[in-house]
Order: C-alpha cells, then structure tokens, then sequence
C-alpha cells in the first residue's frame, strides 16, 4: 500500500532574510566621495582666482612707465619707516600724498581693510592691540590701479604747479630760469625766451594752464 505521506519540500527561512537590511556602505562611501570632490574643486576654483589675479596685477604694473614704478618704490621704502617692508595708516597716507593721492580716512581704512594683513606683538606675553598693515606688494598693486586710473589732465596740473611758484594760475620767464636752475639745465637766457614765445598763444609773455596742458597733449 502507497503510503499516504507527502513528499517533503525544502524548508525556507524566511524570517531570517526579513529582517536583514540593505548594505548602505556604498551609500556612505559614495557620500564622502563627492563632499571630498567638492573641497577639492572649491579649492582648485580658489587657486584659479587667485593666478587670475596675479595675473591681471602683473598687467597692470606692467602698463606703467620704468619711472612710474620706481616712484611707487621710492615713495613706499621713504615712509616705511622701520624698514619692515609694511606700512600702517599713517606711513600709508603720507606715501599716497608723496604719489599725488591725497585721499580721505575712509578710502585710507578701505584699503587697509580690503589689502592689508594684522601685524603680529614684538613681545606675545605683553598687551597687545593688532592694527592692519599694508605689505610693499599690495601697495604696488594699489598704487598702479590708482595711476592708471588717473585722468592725464590731473597729473599735467601737478607739473603745471610744480612750475607756477605762487600759484598765479601762469608760468612766466622767472619760472622757467627756476626750474632750470633746479634741475641742471644749462639753458641760455634766449632759450628760456623762445620757450616763452612758442606757446604763449593769448601774448600775455607768460604760460597759462591751457597753454601748459596744450603743450602736455599735443
């Protein structure tokens, strides 16, 4: 006789696999991958600004005159007064009067806000105040933006008072034998004379500001 029982299937587990939850190790590791891809184009973009920047500050000095930066030099090693290739508020105001730039405290402060970089205590046990400090480079940077930015009228008017001793608005005969005098020119009497004549247009035997910036601009 057959017997009645029926065949036995595999047995299945499945309590076993319910309560197993996914691996989300990748999950983690794919996150951690991307927050560091992130850092290093957030760092990348930085480097890019700032060779952008460098690259454009070397353009612009570039664009001066041999003379123009050696003024800028000249003016900043004359009021960086303890020789430590930084100047503070004061040195840096006076130094952009020395350039032709005589600008308020807040553009001043602005500047050394935006430039400058904290100056460090001689002594770190002792009470300190940090104040912001104006490194040569980034004065060289400012001053050349500055200058190229400048009107070329403004600065014919500098050398134009510059020759006007008195400021009677006209440079005349007594002028010009100055000015020679000062800078070593030996200049003949007849040739001061003829410098006179050339560009006095209204006749007046003197050199007025148009006349100068005529001569400036032609």
């Amino acid at each position: 006789m057959a017997s009645s029982a029926h065949p036995s299937f595999p047995s299945r587990s499945f309590g076993g696999n319910l309560g197993k939850l996914p691996d989300r190790s990748l999950g983690g590791t794919f996150g951690a991958s991307t927050s560091q891809q992130q850092r290093e184009n957030q760092r990348l973009e930085r480097e890019r600004e700032r060779l952008e920047k460098e690259r454009l500050e070397r353009e612009e000095q570039n664009q001066l005159t041999e003379e123009q930066r050696e003024e800028i030099k000249e003016a900043f090693m004359l009021f960086d007064l303890d020789k430590d290739q930084k100047i503070d508020y004061h040195e840096l105001k006076v130094a952009m009067k020395a350039l032709g730039f005589d600008l308020p405290k807040s553009e001043i402060l602005s500047i050394l806000q935006t430039n400058g970089a904290p100056s460090e205590p001689s002594n770190p046990n002792a009470p300190y105040q940090s104040r912001l400090l104006l490194p040569f480079a980034q004065f060289q940077t400012v001053m050349s933006q500055k200058i190229l930015a400048r009107d070329p009228r403004e600065e014919i008017m500098r050398a134009f008072e510059l020759f006007d001793e008195g400021g009677k608005g006209k440079i005349n005969l007594q002028d010009l034998r100055r000015v020679a005098r000062e800078l070593g020119e030996g200049l003949e009497e007849d040739e001061l004379v003829a410098m006179i004549d050339e560009f006095d247009l209204d006749g007046d035997g003197a050199i007025n500001r148009e006349e100068f910036l005529g001569i400036c601009l032609q």
